[in-house]
């Protein structure tokens, strides 16, 4: 099931939302703690853990997949959102530094295509941070929230994913280890709870964070390419006949050469 922006944005400003979209900020800083001189990408909804970029990152864009609507952002300036088809960008190649990706993956009906998309608007050597619901937290299971739509993954599964995108994970991170419960307990405790379960239950947390890089393949070389071209199966072919192959079949001690003739047998 696909939440819309309305839902998205309806979760981001309550309590609850805002509690969470805390601890992913932390989380993502840790991870990208300087953006100077970047071009940054958020794809899905990820315009709350974008604005600590602006003013930073030489260019902050986000892009929305049709299939949930878009939002004008930020509040109070130029628009820099925009729709997108999630397989076909309508960016040039190589065009973002750095791509952060929430809410977009686990909602997807093309997860291969769409990661590759990433990789081709990527620049070479730069970094996915990829927002993903954990499929082993109470998160998942939470329909009142986003984390609780589409497919949640395991970390072994996105690793398989990323890879076949030709991305290799560099950095793993996790956030929300509370309850997606506003009670009084959790109340104020976001931070310190999030330190607690990243070094102690880390499996637990209700999303996953892996940061990518663009792997960029070295091409084969001309001389093995050429090695392999070289290669070919074997054909059938006639032995040849004649005087000088029977020579040389009783000189190898192989027998007489087989008579092959091209002549149709006569009729009696």
């Amino acid at each position: 099931m696909h939440l819309d922006v309305i839902d998205m944005h309806a979760f981001y400003s309550s309590r609850l939302g805002q509690t969470a979209a805390a601890a992913l900020q932390r989380e993502v800083r840790a991870i990208w703690p300087n953006l100077s001189g970047y071009s940054v990408l958020g794809l899905g909804y990820a315009t709350p853990f974008l604005t600590p970029f602006l003013g930073e990152a030489i260019r902050v864009v986000g892009a929305m997949p049709a299939r949930q609507g878009v939002i004008y952002w930020p509040a109070g300036g130029a628009a820099l959102t925009m729709l997108v088809d999630e397989v076909e960008l309508p960016l040039p190649d190589a065009a973002f530094d750095r791509v952060l990706v929430a809410h977009y993956l686990e909602t997807s009906e093309h997860i291969r295509p769409a990661l590759r998309e990433i990789w081709r608007i990527l620049a070479p050597g730069g970094k996915l941070l990829l927002i993903a619901p954990n499929r082993n937290s109470l998160w998942a299971r939470r329909e009142s929230t986003p984390f609780g739509h589409g497919r949640p993954f395991s970390r072994l599964q996105l690793t398989s994913l990323l890879r076949d995108a030709m991305f290799t994970p560099e950095c793993w991170r996790g956030a929300l280890h509370m309850p997606p419960l506003l009670l009084p307990l959790f109340s104020g405790r976001g931070g310190g709870r999030e330190i607690f379960g990243s070094s102690f239950l880390p499996r637990l947390a209700g999303v996953h964070l892996v940061e990518a890089r663009k792997q960029i393949y070295a091409p084969i070389p001309a001389v093995e390419a050429a090695g392999r071209r070289r290669q070919r199966s074997p054909v059938l072919r006639p032995v040849p006949t004649g005087p000088a192959t029977a020579r040389f079949c009783r000189a190898a001690g192989t027998g007489p050469a087989p008579q092959i003739s091209s002549r149709r047998p006569e009729n009696d």
